[in-house]
C-alpha cells in the first residue's frame, strides 16, 4: 500500500511545479516536502497559496486539519468592550478545543475597513471571526504558517493575474487567480487520482452546481463541490462510483 502522506507530497510537487513554474526553488519545495508530511495539507484542495515567494495555509486547510485531528469544537465570541460598531471595527476571540478535556487554544482577530481587501469592505465582522478562528487553529495544531485571511490584502477574492506564457490568455470562473490553482486542474487531478469517470464527473458537477452546463457555475459552487468530490472519494470511493454510475454517458457535458 502506497504511503498517503508520500504520495501528497509527490501529488503537491507535480501540482505546485504546473501552477506557479520557474517560481519553486530549493527551500520552496523542501518546506512543501515538510507540510504536506506533517500536516497533510493540500495544494489541488487549495489548502495551502505560494504568494510573494512563501507558503501560505488558507482557512479551508486549517478547517481540514482540525476535521483530520479530530477537533472537539471551535467557540467563538465577540469582544464587545473593543469593538467599535459605528467604525465598523470588530474584535473576535476563539477558542479551539482539541479534546473534550482541553482547556482550549485561544486567538483573537481583528478587521476593520483600513486592514481588509476593499473587495470585502462591509463584511469586517465576519473577517475579524475567520481571522481569529484561524490564530486559535494555528496554535491548536503547531501550524507555522501565516494564513490567507490573516494578510488585509488578500483578504478578499483575489485579482486575476496577467496571463503566463502558457496560457490562453483567458481567465474565465475556472481560471488561476493570484496564484490560486486553476479549478479545472484541481478536478482533473482528483478524477486521475481516483480514477473516476471524467464524463460522469462532470454531469454530477453540472447537476451539483443547478446548471445545465459547467462553465455556467459560480467559482464557489465550482470549488464546493470539489471540495464534495475529495471528500467523498476519500471517505467512500465504491460509493461515489455507485453514484457516479446514475449520470448516464448518453451525451458529454461541456465545460
Amino acid at each position: 500500500m502506497i504511503d498517503k502522506r508520500v504520495s501528497l507530497k509527490t501529488e503537491n510537487a507535480e501540482f505546485a511545479q504546473s501552477v506557479w513554474p520557474g517560481q519553486l526553488g530549493r527551500a520552496l519545495l523542501a518546506a512543501l516536502d515538510s507540510l504536506s508530511t506533517k500536516y497533510g495539507l493540500s495544494i489541488a484542495l487549495g489548502d495551502l497559496l505560494l504568494l510573494d515567494g512563501k507558503w501560505y495555509v488558507t482557512h479551508a486547510g486549517l478547517l481540514r486539519t482540525a476535521q483530520r485531528r479530530r477537533c472537539h469544537g471551535i467557540r467563538t465570541s465577540l469582544q464587545k468592550d473593543v469593538s467599535d460598531p459605528i467604525a465598523n471595527r470588530w474584535v473576535f476571540k476563539a477558542t479551539v478545543y482539541r479534546t473534550p478535556s482541553s482547556r482550549g487554544f485561544v486567538g483573537y482577530g481583528d478587521a476593520d475597513p483600513s486592514n481588509v481587501s476593499t473587495l470585502v469592505r462591509g463584511a469586517e465582522m465576519r473577517m475579524a471571526e475567520t481571522r481569529a478562528v484561524d490564530r486559535a487553529l494555528r496554535k491548536a495544531y503547531g501550524v507555522g504558517l501565516c494564513s490567507v485571511e490573516e494578510l488585509g490584502s488578500f483578504s478578499g477574492p483575489p485579482k486575476p493575474l496577467a496571463a503566463s506564457p502558457h496560457s490562453n490568455g483567458t481567465h474565465g470562473s475556472n481560471g488561476s487567480n493570484n496564484g490560486h490553482p486553476r479549478l479545472r486542474d484541481q478536478l482533473c487531478l482528483l478524477i486521475r487520482k481516483y480514477e473516476l469517470d471524467p464524463v460522469r464527473v462532470k454531469r454530477y458537477a453540472a447537476d451539483f452546481c443547478g446548471t445545465e452546463i459547467l462553465r455556467d457555475a459560480g467559482r464557489d459552487l465550482v470549488e464546493s463541490f470539489i471540495t464534495t468530490l475529495a471528500d467523498q472519494a476519500a471517505k467512500d470511493r465504491d460509493g461515489l462510483i455507485c453514484k457516479l454510475n446514475s449520470y448516464g454517458q448518453a451525451e458529454a457535458v461541456k465545460s
